[in-house]
C-alpha cells in the first residue's frame, strides 16, 4: 500500500473501491476537497471466469490498512459480470466476466428471438453482445441447464461486494448505471424486464433493488468499522465518468484492457445498429458507450514483438510520420466486441519493403488502436452525442506518443488529465455525495497538469483503416 498525507480531526474522509478485472484498488480522499490521503491495491486472479469470493478476499486483505478515519465508502466494479446465486444466496458457478466471449452465439440467438436489434434497442436501449449479463444467462441455460435451474438470483460484481459490506446478501442493491449493462434493465423506463430474463434463462429471477444515485444502502458490518455508511456504487465506466465530471459535449476515451468511448448525455439513446450501448450514468443522466475488446494490450504486444520497452516503443512511434508509411493495423488481437466479431484476428495491411520498419509498425499499432475508438466516437455522434473535446484516460494514455497520435485521429481537441484511479475516485466522490447530501466539486484535486493536443486530423489514416476493414469484414 502507498500512502499520501495523513488524517486530522478536522478532516472527513471517504473511500472509493474499484474492483476491476485485474485487481482491486482503494483510494481514500478528503470529502470536501478531494485531496488524496492514501491508496492501496491487491491483485485478482487471471481469467474470464472467477470465483467471486476471490474479489472479497482481495478487498478484505487491504481494507484494514485503509479505513482509518473513513466515514463513507462506495464500490465501483467491472460491468456485466454474472454472479449466479441459488436460493440460499450461495454462488452457483464461477462468475462469467465481461471479457468471456463464449456467450457470443447466445447473444445472437437472443437478438433474433426478440425480433431483431431494433426490438432490443427499443426495450432496453442496447443490443446484446457476448459481454452482457443477459447473454451469459442464455449461455448458461443452453450449456449448463442444471446450474440455470439452481439460479434464483443474479447480481453484478459491485452488487456482490456491496452486499457483503452491508451484510445484506438477501436484500442486494445495485444502481441504475451498472443495471443498465445487464440487458434486462431499461434506462428508458427505469424498470427491470423480467420477460427478457425469462427469454434468456427460462425463468424469472430475484434481482437487486436499484438504489438512487446518492442513497445510503447500509452501514458496514464485519470489517471492524460499523459506523461507515455505504453508497450504492456503480459500474466502472460510470465511476470514471463521475470522477471526471463528464457533461454533454465531453467524450471520454479510456485505454485499459478494453477500450471504451462514452459521452455525457441528458437523454437516453437507442442505437439499433448495436454499436452504441444506451447506458445510464451514476448521477441520474445517461452514458451512451461503445466498448472495444482491444486497447492497451495492442501496444504492449507490439512492443514485445519489437523487443523494446514502452519508452522506446513511444520513441519509435514518434519517429514515424502520421499514417505509418501506409501500414494499417486492424487490432483484433483478442477478437472484437464492437463491431461484434468475437472470432476475428489481428492483421497488418499495406506492407511493402519500404514501410516495414520498427518505427512504422510501432505507430501503426497506436493508430490501429485508435482506429476502432475513432469509429466508436463517430457512432456516438450518430446516436446524438456532441463532441466538444476528447478526454483520454487509462494507463496507456500516459505514453508520450499516445496523445500526439490521438490528435491525428479525432477531429476535436484532446485532453490527457493526470494519471489516476478514476474509477475508484468516482466511487469516492459518490461516497462523499452520500455522506453530505451534495455532490462535491473535486476539479482541483488532481496532481499534475492536463496535457492538451490541438486537432491535427488526418483523414487518410481513417480512410486506410476503413478500407482495410472492409476488405476483411464487409
Amino acid at each position: 500500500m502507498s500512502a499520501v498525507g495523513g488524517t486530522s480531526n478536522d478532516r472527513t474522509l471517504v473511500a472509493g473501491i474499484d474492483s476491476s478485472t485485474q485487481s482491486v484498488k482503494i483510494v481514500v480522499r478528503d470529502a470536501r476537497s478531494g485531496e488524496l490521503i492514501r491508496e492501496a491495491r491487491a491483485p485478482h486472479p487471471e481469467g474470464t471466469e472467477v470465483n467471486p469470493q476471490a474479489w472479497w478476499d482481495a478487498l478484505s486483505s487491504i481494507l484494514p490498512q485503509t479505513l482509518d478515519g473513513v466515514s463513507a465508502l462506495s464500490v465501483a466494479g467491472q460491468q456485466h459480470g454474472m454472479v449466479a446465486l441459488d436460493s440460499s444466496q450461495e454462488v452457483v458457478r464461477d462468475a462469467l466476466l465481461w471479457n468471456d466471449t463464449r456467450s457470443a452465439q447466445a447473444a445472437e440467438d437472443l437478438v433474433q428471438e426478440l425480433g431483431g436489434p431494433s426490438a432490443w434497442a427499443t426495450a432496453v436501449g442496447s443490443v446484446p453482445v457476448a459481454a452482457f449479463t443477459v447473454s451469459k444467462l442464455k449461455w448458461m441455460a443452453q450449456h449448463e441447464p442444471e446450474n440455470a435451474k439452481r439460479t434464483r438470483s443474479v447480481v453484478l460484481p459491485h452488487d456482490y461486494l456491496t452486499a457483503i459490506l452491508t451484510g445484506k446478501s438477501s436484500e442486494p442493491t445495485t444502481d441504475r448505471g451498472d443495471a443498465s449493462g445487464t440487458g434486462y434493465w431499461s434506462p428508458l423506463t427505469g424498470e427491470y424486464r423480467q420477460d427478457l430474463v425469462e427469454l434468456a434463462l427460462g425463468h424469472e429471477l430475484a434481482l437487486p433493488r436499484v438504489a438512487g444515485p446518492s442513497e445510503i444502502v447500509g452501514t458496514a458490518v464485519g470489517i471492524g468499522r460499523e459506523d461507515i455508511v455505504i453508497g450504492p456504487g456503480t459500474g466502472d465506466n460510470m465511476g470514471a465518468a463521475l470522477a471526471l465530471g463528464v457533461k454533454p459535449g465531453d467524450v471520454v476515451v479510456s485505454l485499459g484492457t478494453s477500450g471504451t468511448a462514452f459521452a455525457g448525455s441528458s437523454t437516453p439513446t437507442q442505437d439499433p445498429s448495436g454499436f452504441v450501448a444506451g447506458f445510464a450514468d451514476a448521477t441520474g443522466n445517461f452514458l451512451p458507450l461503445v466498448c472495444t475488446l482491444n486497447a492497451a494490450r495492442i501496444l504492449t504486444a507490439t512492443a514485445a514483438m519489437l523487443k523494446v520497452n514502452f519508452d522506446e516503443f513511444a520513441r519509435l512511434a514518434l519517429m514515424a510520420a502520421p499514417g505509418a508509411g501506409g501500414l494499417t493495423f486492424i487490432p483484433y488481437l483478442d477478437g472484437e466486441r464492437t463491431p461484434n466479431l468475437p472470432d476475428a484476428q489481428g492483421s497488418l495491411h499495406g506492407m511493402t519493403r519500404a514501410n516495414m520498419t520498427p518505427e512504422n509498425i510501432a505507430r501503426s499499432a497506436i493508430e490501429g488502436m485508435f482506429g476502432g475508438l475513432a469509429d466508436a466516437v463517430d457512432a456516438l455522434t450518430r446516436a446524438g452525442a456532441s463532441v466538444n473535446r476528447v478526454i483520454l484516460i487509462g494507463g496507456a494514455a500516459a505514453n508520450p506518443a499516445v496523445g500526439r497520435v490521438a490528435s491525428t485521429m479525432f477531429n476535436a481537441p484532446v485532453e490527457v488529465p493526470p494519471a489516476g484511479e478514476y474509477v475508484a475516485d468516482g466511487a469516492a466522490r459518490q461516497a462523499a455525495w452520500v455522506l453530505n447530501g451534495e455532490l462535491p466539486d473535486w476539479s482541483g484535486s488532481g496532481v499534475g497538469e492536463v496535457r492538451q493536443f490541438a486537432p491535427n486530423y488526418h483523414e487518410v489514416i481513417r480512410a486506410n483503416f476503413r478500407s482495410a476493414w472492409h476488405r476483411m469484414y464487409a
